[in-house]
């Protein structure tokens, strides 16, 4: 089984007795029902799952619910003799976003109590957005997203002791020695290939088998295609579009959406595909970086929505798309290959997964810096560059960035493949593995 960092909140969250039912959100295929399966089956006496995605395709039990004896009654036809006291019995409803409707239901569900309740979904924000009466108070909402790099190096057998020594040599802005570097490294570069969605990470660990890794990866692609074009028959192609293009967009020099090449109109502006983007950031099957002209915390204060970066929300993705089983380029650092957009992309993913609003900053005169996030123990801005290749000390606009004294930056991070740690004013500049401990 592969050890996610969500399980401990999860069961912390079953141990504090909560007044609030917790709502797992993410994209699909990322391990959310799997990791409230287990730790339901582990804490609770009587276990139910309910399908609502299912349900709703098959007998619609739950279709016209709308009370809390309704609620009752249709889940004691499917689990009677589970249906213990609310200290022994977990009612888990995945799929939730099927019936927007018992959203609203699980405020009342919690207030009468009779049960202990978990629920899961994806497409959360959107759903709430169409929600008549949102259960505000009574619901706490976890985002969820692939293994970051930290949770593959668990599933990799790299243990807790080493990983701690890792994160005090961050801390202590030390390198590793060379042979632990080029380990760390060596599995940094197999993440790359694996990417963090579970089925395709057990598939490496089991097979080692990289044709058989892509070709769940295809599989995965083609279906996060085909649910977007599900969403809305209006908006369903110019959703896939934008979803298909992010590769392309990542392989430019800005990397940024091209508004023109969606329906391939001149005139049109991002506001105009406002819908579209919002369905492939809530779905969790992309993430959004905004522009920034003035870096001034707390940064969402300043961010313009037209200039945006879409990433696919799991690197493995990416790399199937560009290299497909063709491991050289990534394992073997091909001089021919630029891995900009992939590093990009996968540390992205990184801060994503450490809770990181995500922001680049734009400016005309001075460039671009990869990344912006904010420092709520400095309440500063913190910029971070990433680099693939070996010049990892050529950055004119981060040099630019950090010189200007109305931004108050304190730091700033380069994170490439050179192991040595070292710190130039206010540039550290570490390996890009230790982005896991951001």
């Amino acid at each position: 089984m592969l050890k996610r960092k969500i399980q401990s909140f999860i069961e912390e969250y079953f141990k504090s007795f909560s007044n609030k039912i917790l709502v797992i959100d993410g994209a699909r295929q990322i391990g959310k029902s799997y990791i409230i399966r287990y730790v339901g089956g582990k804490m609770f006496k009587n276990y139910i799952e309910i399908n609502l995605l299912e349900d709703a395709l098959n007998a619609q039990l739950f279709e016209q619910t709308r009370s809390v004896e309704d609620f009752y009654l249709q889940l004691s036809m499917l689990a009677g003799n589970k249906m213990g006291a609310k200290e022994d019995t977990l009612v888990f409803l995945d799929e939730i976003q099927a019936y927007p409707h018992l959203l609203t239901l699980l405020k009342f569900l919690q207030q009468d109590g009779r049960f202990t309740y978990i629920a899961s979904g994806s497409l959360l924000g959107v759903t709430l957005a169409q929600t008549e009466s949102i259960p505000m108070g009574s619901i706490e909402i976890k985002r969820m997203y692939p293994l970051d790099f930290e949770e593959f190096l668990w599933a990799n057998n790299f243990g807790e002791e080493a990983i701690a020594g890792l994160r005090q040599k961050f801390f202590a802005r030390e390198s590793l020695p060379e042979n632990i570097h080029n380990k760390v490294m060596n599995l940094f570069k197999k993440y790359l290939l694996a990417g963090g969605l579970p089925d395709a990470v057990n598939t490496y660990l089991e097979t080692k088998n990289v044709m058989r890794v892509r070709d769940l990866q295809t599989e995965i692609q083609h279906y996060y295609a085909i649910d977007a074009s599900k969403y809305d028959a209006e908006n369903r192609l110019k959703i896939r579009k934008i979803y298909e293009m992010i590769p392309s967009n990542l392989e430019n020099k800005k990397k940024r959406v091209v508004i023109k090449d969606i329906e391939n109109k001149t005139g049109k502006r991002t506001g105009d595909y406002e819908e579209e983007f919002e369905y492939l950031i809530h779905s969790g099957i992309a993430l959004e970086v905004r522009a920034i002209a003035n870096p001034v915390f707390p940064l969402l204060e300043s961010s313009n929505k037209n200039l945006l970066k879409l990433y696919l929300n799991d690197v493995g993705l990416l790399t199937n798309i560009l290299y497909k089983n063709n491991i050289r380029a990534i394992m073997d650092d091909e001089a021919s290959v630029n891995l900009g957009s992939v590093y990009e992309s996968v540390v992205a993913s990184e801060l994503k997964a450490h809770g990181k609003n995500l922001f680049y900053y734009d400016n005309k005169k001075r460039g671009e810096v990869d990344f912006l996030i904010d420092d709520y123990d400095t309440l500063s801005v913190v910029p971070v560059e990433v680099k693939s290749g070996k010049d990892y000390s050529v950055h004119r606009a981060l040099n630019s960035f950090v010189s200007i004294d109305d931004y108050h930056i304190h730091l700033a991070y380069v994170v490439s493949n050179e192991r040595i740690v070292s710190v130039k004013d206010k540039v550290v500049y570490m390996p890009v593995y230790y982005t896991m401990f951001l």
